[in-house]
């Protein structure tokens, strides 16, 4: 039987991410194994839980027997009452061991999810945006969530039950052996065979749920691709198309899930021929026992009893092998996501930028070339900023600016050459130490939902009450905070969805201000708006770049009109640089900067911006 055979073809066209590549259990429990170190002692009481309910279980059964042969056959109602009370004690203990199993397994399993899933989160927050981009967002999401939860199921929850079916097989198994080794003997030969048949469909089963982990994850895709751009599916007229994509997509996990089950069905009456098999050769030879007085009634009752049970374990753990091995599936596709190395790290002997830092910014012909591109984004690139500039970048799509402005956050790293802030070269400064002086501020302003307080605040944690309405104010964001409902306290939305665009502008311009940075990159920042409101943000920009050296990528001309120097890039070369100073420029004049830090402060702590902005309405 072939996985092929199960999946009919997909007769959709909704791509599919790539498969990760497999992976050895025992590489899977050496990899996640240490996130559950921390647990340990709850592990083991959890474990020792387990072990008690089917001890608890198997005595239970044994009492039965004592119903039949002493109360049933002889019909002594007297003898009932103690070997009730005995029940009752034995059912009320087994509930409180089953409650406390059911607790630590979850206290466990729960803060095993958090921390593995706060170190997948937190390796994908290292990783440079392009490589993160590379990915479907609902793929990464399927991943962190699900195939986490996978990872839990694989090392805690199958080890639980793993136990609890072995210890419920030794038990049950010794309890028949010391009512008749001759019945068990019996009861012993379809084992073997379980086992076989229990390997016969494992590799089966794992194939199909990588199948349909993969599919999960191509859906979780489409639909992060569609919902994140609603407005252009609606405006598009594409909203039946991505339907459609979105139910091809969910025929393919159908598909898989089918297999899946189409494989366990084929499983199960395997398993139960076996067990009626061994069933009916127990009873057989358990009548002739009877016969010849070597068994009660009793007896031969609990030995198919524990029988049953003893079986139930065995077919426990077949079907576990299929579920370890569709969370092993799960744990391969997270894998492969820690495996990636983020492309841009710090140096063994990076050092913090000594201070004051004055922005000086220099490339000496840089080269790049982004991964799977077959030309280099940018070319033998050289440039000189100096303290207090503001360059404007142009150039039409593709010519390499955002490259260009990237290599100063590190996103990404030059192939050939060097970037340099104040002599220094940007590789050898610890990334932290770098991007805290590096303002960024991105065309599509994107804001978490917290209050516009939060979100201000981002810029410099710890900032003041003043400091923050200082900078809302310089940005000219200020009255429209304090016209809303709970003011500065108002939740914003999901990225900043209560505000306009305009509006969320201003509060990442009063962000970027509060932050503070000597050097600061400004990626078309008056793109996409209608000309009042470009208009309303162009003197908030000005006090922004007045106390920085600042690249802008523009093609405003607004913008470009009052930028020291506007450079133009063609194919990764400078191919124009207007303005460029014959001699070193004089830095502008600046106001004092907070202590501390040697550089002039854009928000003076508790007082208001030297320059405001104007109060226009944003729409």
């Amino acid at each position: 039987m072939r996985l092929s055979r199960l999946l009919r073809p997909a007769d959709h066209d909704t791509p599919l991410v790539e498969q990760a590549p497999p992976v050895a259990a025992r590489a899977i429990v050496r990899r996640f194994w240490p996130f559950a170190r921390p647990y340990r002692p709850a592990i083991a009481l959890g474990l020792l839980l387990l072990i008690l309910v089917p001890l608890v279980e198997a005595v239970g059964i044994a009492l039965f027997g004592r119903v039949v042969d002493d109360v049933l056959v002889p019909q002594d109602l007297g003898a009932l009452v103690p070997i009730a009370l005995a029940y009752l004690g034995l059912v009320l203990l087994g509930a409180a061991l089953s409650f406390g199993d059911d607790y630590v397994a979850t206290w466990v399993g729960e803060r095993f999810l958090i921390d593995l899933r706060a170190h997948l989160h937190r390796h994908l927050l290292a990783l440079s945006p392009g490589q993160v981009a590379r990915r479907p967002v609902g793929d990464l999401l399927s991943r962190v969530t699900s195939d986490v939860a996978a990872i839990e199921r694989f090392l805690l929850s199958a080890l639980g039950e793993a136990i609890s079916a072995l210890a419920r097989l030794v038990f049950f198994t010794g309890a028949m052996l010391l009512i008749s080794w001759r019945l068990a003997l019996v009861a012993f030969v379809v084992g073997p065979i379980f086992y076989l048949a229990s390997r016969r469909f494992a590799s089966l089963a794992r194939h199909a749920a990588r199948e349909k982990r993969r599919r999960s994850g191509s859906l979780a895709a489409v639909a992060e691709e569609s919902l994140s751009t609603v407005a252009v599916v609606q405006s598009l007229g594409r909203e039946d198309d991505e339907a459609r994509r979105f139910a091809d997509g969910g025929r393919g996990i159908m598909d898989a899930e089918l297999a899946a089950v189409r494989i366990a069905g084929a499983y199960g009456p395997v398993v139960g021929l076996l067990e009626m098999t061994g069933a009916l050769l127990v009873l057989a030879a358990g009548v002739w026992a009877l016969g010849s007085g070597g068994l009660t009634l009793g007896a031969l009752l609990v030995f198919i009893t524990y029988l049953a049970q003893a079986y139930r374990p065995i077919r426990s753990l077949g079907q576990l092998t299929s579920d370890v091995l569709a969370a092993a599936a799960g744990a391969e596709r997270v894998i492969e996501l820690l495996d990636e190395r983020p492309t841009v790290t710090d140096a063994p002997d990076a050092r913090p930028l000594p201070r004051p830092v004055r922005g000086h910014v220099e490339l000496r012909g840089v080269r790049v070339r982004h991964p799977g591109a077959d030309r280099d984004a940018l070319h033998g690139v050289s440039l000189v900023v100096r303290p207090g500039e503001t360059v404007a970048l142009t150039g039409r799509s593709g010519a390499g600016k955002s490259t260009l402005t990237s290599l100063l956050l590190r996103f990404v790293d030059p192939d050939e050459g060097a970037v340099l802030l104040d002599g220094h070269d940007v590789r050898e400064v610890p990334l932290t130490d770098l991007r805290a002086h590096v303002g960024l501020l991105l065309q599509d302003t994107v804001l978490p939902d917290v209050t516009a307080r939060e979100a201000i605040a981002h810029g410099r944690p710890g900032a003041t009450e003043q400091q923050i309405e200082a900078a809302a104010r310089a940005a000219g964001i200020h009255e429209v905070l304090t016209a809303l409902p709970d003011g500065y306290d108002e939740r914003i939305g999901r990225g900043g969805g209560r505000l306009s665009g305009g509006q969320r502008r201003r509060v990442a311009i009063a962000r970027t201000l509060l932050r503070d940075a000597p050097v600061l990159v400004l990626d078309e920042p008056t793109t996409g708006l209608d000309a009042a409101t470009r208009d309303g943000l162009l003197d908030p920009l000005r006090t922004l770049t007045s106390r920085a050296t600042t690249l802008v990528v523009t093609h405003d001309p607004a913008v470009l009109a009052w930028a020291d120097r506007v450079v133009v890039l063609a194919d990764g070369r400078v191919v124009d640089d207007a303005g460029a100073p014959a001699a070193p420029a004089s830095p502008r004049p600046t106001p004092p900067r907070r202590a501390g830090d040697g550089r002039p402060s854009a928000v003076d702590d508790g007082a208001p911006a030297t320059t405001t902005a104007s109060p226009a309405v944003v729409r």
